[in-house]
């Protein structure tokens, strides 16, 4: 397996994917893996992931304030989300890497930089559909 640095391992999706795909395997889970259970086990998993915000209000980059233990337990609902969504990607035969790289790309396109005159970028504020809209004055 690759490192990254001294002991740390490079997570990849492809490993993740493997991974998932022996666990299920090793406990003979593929006939539940259907996209269906998948999609709805992942969304019970955000609702737990959404549960350690709710009464949080505002929460800080860094969650400065958290305690270590619900860094912990944050990091699990993320995993238990992410874990999901790479078996239902590879359930439906996406590349869930290539799918990203490619959205990533279609964002660019439909939301370009606009540069002002002193060649900053600028954002105005406004919300349209929940992405922010560039200032598209020049």
């Amino acid at each position: 397996m690759e490192k990254g640095g001294e002991n740390e391992q490079v997570v990849s999706l492809e490993l993740l994917r493997k991974k998932m795909d022996d666990f299920a395997k090793a406990r003979d889970w593929e006939k539940y893996h259907s996209p269906r259970n998948l999609l709805l086990a992942m969304v019970g998993e955000v609702g737990e992931l959404s549960e350690i915000f709710q009464w949080k209000g505002e929460v800080a980059k860094g969650l400065a304030d958290w305690k270590e233990e619900e860094k912990v337990h944050l990091g699990e609902e993320l995993s238990d989300v992410l874990l999901y969504l790479v078996r239902l990607s590879d359930s439906c035969g996406v590349d869930l890497g290539k799918a990203a790289l490619r959205k990533l790309e279609l964002n660019a396109i439909k939301y370009p930089v606009i540069k002002q005159k002193d060649d900053h970028c600028v954002g105005d504020g406004e919300h349209s559909s929940g992405k922010i809209k560039m200032n598209e004055e020049n």
